[in-house]
């Protein structure tokens, strides 16, 4: 009866921990969980009728989650993890340079907005990178990428609306 008593007693305590560290889980865990989430292939075009392809997927343990991304004639890769309190990522370009970027994440967890931080390979401030990315979220099969490139203090934006593909 004692030993009911006490597993009784313990398994409150596990659960009431556990329970806790979901509570207390941070906003860039919670937004990658997200981004886990979207394992799979997704497409999508642009107002401009352009395509794009981004398949997701897991890498490095369940640490990071990996985007290859196809768009007309380019391809990229974006690692999305977490540093400490941060939700960063890594931009790998055609051209060459490396953006970080890190999350500003809405209360609601339904916008995410990378703004750059630094990067590698960029040969100064004014050479063409990936400066910002969006991801509005709108269920869980769509969302919104919207990319901004700036190149001699000029932004130019692209606009993806994708979905999962089926």
């Amino acid at each position: 009866m004692a030993q009911k008593r006490f597993l009784r007693a313990f398994s409150i305590l596990v659960m009431l921990f556990a329970s806790t560290a979901l509570m207390a889980q941070s906003s860039a865990q919670k937004t990658l969980d997200r981004f886990k989430s979207m394992v799979g292939t997704w497409q999508g075009k642009s107002p401009s009728g352009g395509t794009s392809e981004v398949t997701y997927r897991l890498t490095a343990g369940g640490t990071a989650v990996m985007a290859d991304m196809h768009m007309a004639d380019e391809d990229m890769v974006s690692m999305y993890y977490v540093n400490g309190d941060d939700l960063l990522m890594t931009h790998f370009c055609p051209t060459n340079n490396q953006p970080r970027m890190k999350a500003v994440i809405s209360p609601d967890l339904n916008t995410v907005s990378f703004d750059f931080m630094d990067a590698t390979n960029l040969s100064g401030p004014n050479a063409g990178h990936m400066h910002r990315a969006v991801f509005l979220f709108s269920g869980a099969d769509r969302y919104i990428e919207e990319w901004t490139w700036k190149q001699e203090g000029k932004d130019t934006k692209m606009h993806f609306e994708m979905q999962r593909k089926k």
